[in-house]
């Protein structure tokens, strides 16, 4: 069947506006399912990064806190030396001592300098733990980063492939809506537009199936069906408010875009 290409300036029935909007509504129906191919994946690959991201944060934090109790490990080492210092110091001293006053005084600090030096490795030993736990759990995230981000290696692949597959195609159908609409009038490409943000599955314009809307699955009054068969108006469906078409103005839509 050869198509009449018509204008918003030229005279048009309401028959060829409704074989416009329902050629407009089965474009952007396959654009939908285009993105319902992709699905989920561009969600999937997002996360995934902001996964990826917050691993390598999580590992560098765990490297900056081990760097921070080696050096705590440092100092503690360097509070053992200066005791052990002391100790020698004190034991010389006591060699020499001329009363027992003396001794005793150096005996105390010889006994608190054996203590400062053994609450010192106690700090290291507890470090060195905290140190073997961190690192236990750096490990952990470095084998799931990799794990993560050989996801996102495949999901970015999946992904690729499904656009290359797809973009082509999507384009040429926002080409061929984009250039249905010109054929629509502004009042009635508004409308349909509204219907269609409104609409869950995205479709504005229905057949009427069994005698019921294609939308929502209503019942259509018999008086209404002969007005739909007649194609002097535009009828929307009472329940959901989509724009009803029959089998015939289908049936040339379809035709027309095989």
């Amino acid at each position: 069947m050869t198509k009449t290409k018509v204008t918003k300036d030229e005279e048009v029935s309401v028959e060829q506006k409704l074989i416009a909007l329902y050629t407009l509504q089965q474009i952007d129906s396959q654009v939908d399912k285009i993105k319902i191919i992709r699905g989920e994946l561009p969600l999937e690959v997002e996360d995934l990064e902001d996964e990826i991201a917050g691993l390598d944060t999580r590992i560098k934090n765990f490297h900056l806190e081990v760097e921070e109790l080696d050096n705590s490990i440092v100092e503690q080492k360097g509070v053992i030396k200066d005791s052990e210092t002391l100790i020698s110091k004190y034991k010389e001293q006591q060699m020499n001592v001329r009363n027992n006053r003396e001794y005793d005084s150096l005996s105390k600090e010889l006994e608190f300098q054996a203590l400062e030096i053994e609450l010192a490795e106690k700090k290291i030993n507890e470090v060195r733990y905290k140190i073997e736990l961190l690192n236990t759990e750096a490990q952990n995230a470095d084998e799931k980063l990799k794990d993560k981000k050989i996801d996102l290696e495949e999901k970015n692949k999946e992904l690729d492939d499904i656009v290359k597959e797809t973009v082509l195609e999507e384009q040429k159908l926002i080409d061929r809506s984009a250039e249905n609409e010109k054929l629509i009038e502004d009042r009635l490409l508004t409308a349909y537009k509204r219907i269609r943000d409104s609409a869950r599955n995205g479709l504005a314009v229905v057949q009427i199936e069994r005698d019921a809307c294609g939308g929502c699955f209503n019942k259509i009054p018999p008086q209404h069906q002969l007005d739909i068969r007649v194609h002097k108006k535009i009828i929307v469906c009472d329940y959901c408010g989509r724009i009803l078409v029959d089998s015939t103005i289908a049936d040339i839509v379809v035709e027309s875009m095989e």
